[in-house]
């Protein structure tokens, strides 16, 4: 069952007011073929998806924005909801439907369909049953959509992205999850509550996985340009290190606490996503910490592995990874926190 947007025509073959309502000038050209026409798929009407979706929509980020899920009565509803605020939104075409096809063309798909977690369910079956929705999933995605990037949302996101890219048959660099993109935005906020500043000013990383092993990257965090620790080394201001870890323990944490308060997080992750679209689709070549292929980097081996990196994304997916200088207490966690993303992702037999 396929559900599209409006139609110019009224009644059951009636008057097409497309062709009515409009005269065209004369000695005119057809529209160019040449101009460019965004498309936006997303997988996953729930709270994240819509979230996302909405967040597309008010940011002007497509053309046309596809909309997937295997609930059609749901699907449907949220779809009208949208299309009936088309009057206070850039002009977007938007249709859904339970069948893939209806996202064919896509430059951008966005996956957030995920299984949620069972009382008393392991991590490592709940990772299995995830694996299986996308197995049903990423394939359609890649045939209708050969030319596209995959943006990955669903948790665990490092160990998905991986399953994702090896499903989809992508080239590395089309595969991307949104990683601690999230992440290194609370990390950001909370250094500048901290320093009564705005948190556009402040430049800050969590790498690594998405997750408990994550990696705050102290050593390059700056304030308006002005290097953090080294400024207080300089201006010989005593800090505690602990004063650090607590910040960043408060970042792995402040997920679980939206959780536990409202049930679920949406509209930090709708931005989060939103900002990585805008990113990528319109060739805006800014760094973010997002999960990639990462084999190879700060001597990460041991087996192809997707964990975040800050990544210069464009319109051709991850066009590279910065090279920033991390110390060596930074690699080596960076590394643990890949061991800790393989030894599950062995476990899997993927």
């Amino acid at each position: 069952m396929q559900m599209n947007g409006s139609s110019s025509s009224f009644g059951p073959g009636g008057l097409d007011l497309a062709q009515s309502f409009f005269k065209p000038i004369q000695n005119g050209a057809p529209p160019s073929t040449t101009k460019r026409h965004t498309k936006i798929s997303v997988v996953g009407v729930g709270n994240v998806g819509m979230a996302i979706a909405q967040t597309i929509l008010t940011q002007n980020l497509a053309d046309e924005l596809a909309l997937v899920d295997a609930k059609p009565d749901m699907l449907r509803g949220e779809m009208l909801d949208l299309q009936h605020a088309a009057a206070f939104l850039p002009r977007t075409k938007i249709s859904a439907s339970a069948d893939y096809s209806v996202t064919v063309g896509s430059d951008l798909c966005i996956v957030t369909a995920g299984a949620r977690q069972k009382p008393g369910e392991s991590r490592l079956n709940l990772l299995q049953r995830n694996v299986a929705l996308l197995s049903d999933i990423i394939p359609p995605l890649a045939k209708h959509s050969p030319d596209s990037i995959l943006l990955i949302v669903s948790n665990p996101v490092d160990l998905l992205t991986y399953v994702s890219w090896k499903l989809s048959g992508f080239p590395s660099n089309r595969v991307i999850g949104s990683g601690t993109n999230l992440d290194s935005s609370r990390f950001r906020f909370l250094i500048a509550d901290h320093l009564n500043v705005n948190a556009q000013d402040v430049q800050a990383y969590i790498v690594g996985e998405h997750g408990d092993t994550s990696v705050a990257l102290w050593s390059t965090i700056s304030i308006g340009g002005v290097p953090v620790l080294s400024f207080l080394e300089k201006q010989q201001i005593a800090y505690e290190k602990q004063t650090l870890e607590n910040i960043h323990k408060e970042v792995i944490d402040s997920a679980y606490e939206v959780i536990n308060l409202k049930g679920y997080t949406s509209w930090a992750i709708g931005y989060s996503v939103a900002n990585l679209a805008r990113s990528l689709l319109r060739d805006q070549r800014k760094i973010h910490p997002v999960s990639v292929f990462a084999k190879g980097f700060y001597g990460i081996e041991g087996g192809d592995v997707f964990l975040s990196l800050p990544a210069h994304l464009g319109r051709g997916g991850v066009l590279g990874v910065t090279n920033i200088h991390l110390t060596d207490e930074e690699v080596e966690k960076l590394r643990k926190s890949a061991e800790t993303i393989l030894e599950v992702q062995n476990q899997l037999g993927f």
